[in-house]
């Protein structure tokens, strides 16, 4: 994220960052932790072809503004959630980066035309709270050629890749005839398919993310 190019961007930046302060602490951590067990590394998966060939200047947790673009396609949806390790510890400053197509089906890329409606910001990066806790403001994703709807997801900490994996929605029909998402065991599939819920202000997806750091 550019402080120079975009003066309003560090604003917006603290104002969803610290919606991602509210959120209650992961609840869905404790029975495994109080029975002493490691937790369930979330699975990777490709990266696919679209991973940005240049970080856009405008890069912040909000997809839904462009610069001064705002994009009002989609249905709005905030995707949350917290990036543990194996014990269950936070994992403080670690970047999550999310990258999907617009409600179109298209992505930020040269192989894919850049076609996509330059209001969608189509990319997002933020670095997870002392908690762990990370949140973005996108649309739930569509199903574009042959895929279901998903999102991209990568975590970094510093210099190392920890996390390569795509996001789906539960309960879409498409996910039964997606390649990727067949090849996931049962277990798999259940850490990496998440409910996208009515909220306030749209839906909402709670993702939590465990790797090995």
């Amino acid at each position: 994220m550019s402080h120079t190019s975009h003066p309003r961007l560090p604003r917006r930046r603290t104002l969803l960052m610290g919606a991602a302060a509210a959120l209650a602490a992961p609840a869905w951590l404790r029975p495994a932790l109080a029975q002493g067990k490691a937790l369930r590394r979330t699975p990777s998966q490709t990266e696919g072809p679209f991973y940005p060939v240049e970080i856009p200047v405008d890069h912040d947790a909000d997809l839904l503004r462009n610069g001064q673009a705002r994009y009002a396609r989609g249905q709005a949806c905030w995707v949350q959630g917290t990036v543990v390790d194996l014990d269950g510890r936070a994992i403080d400053g670690a970047a999550v980066e999310i990258w999907q197509c617009d409600e179109a089906g298209r992505y930020h890329h040269p192989g894919d035309g850049n076609r996509a409606d330059p209001a969608f910001q189509g990319f997002g990066r933020v670095l997870a709270d002392r908690e762990g806790r990370y949140r973005f403001r996108t649309i739930r994703p569509v199903q574009y050629g042959g895929r279901t709807p998903h999102i991209h997801v990568k975590v970094k900490l510093d210099r190392q890749e920890l996390l390569t994996t795509q996001l789906y929605v539960q309960g879409d029909p498409g996910n039964e005839r997606d390649f990727l998402w067949r090849r996931l065991s049962e277990a798999d599939r259940a850490l990496i398919t998440v409910p996208f819920t009515t909220a306030a202000d749209g839906l909402q997806a709670t993702f939590p993310i465990v790797v090995q750091a």
